[in-house]
């Protein structure tokens, strides 16, 4: 499922300033996405309609496993 975000967000943001990681949790996975500042409004979108479509697709793609997977859009700490 990882790497069906991993292309999604690549496909939005081309320079690569992303991460993606999986954290375990108690009723589903969570994949986070960690963004650099200047490409977050890339992949959230209008609304955040783009944010929307990829977690319907991760929740569609996972529709046959027992695992539930969130999708989490995070800001990276630049310091």
């Amino acid at each position: 499922m990882i790497e069906l975000v991993e292309y999604l967000v690549s496909s939005l943001v081309p320079d690569g300033d992303y991460t993606v990681e999986m954290r375990d949790g108690v009723n589903a996975n969570d994949i986070v996405v960690t963004i650099a500042k200047k490409d977050i409004g890339k992949v959230i979108g209008k609304q955040g309609r783009i944010a929307k479509a990829i977690r319907t697709l991760v929740k569609s793609a996972s529709a046959k496993s027992n695992v539930k997977y969130n999708v989490v859009i995070e800001e990276k700490n630049e310091i």
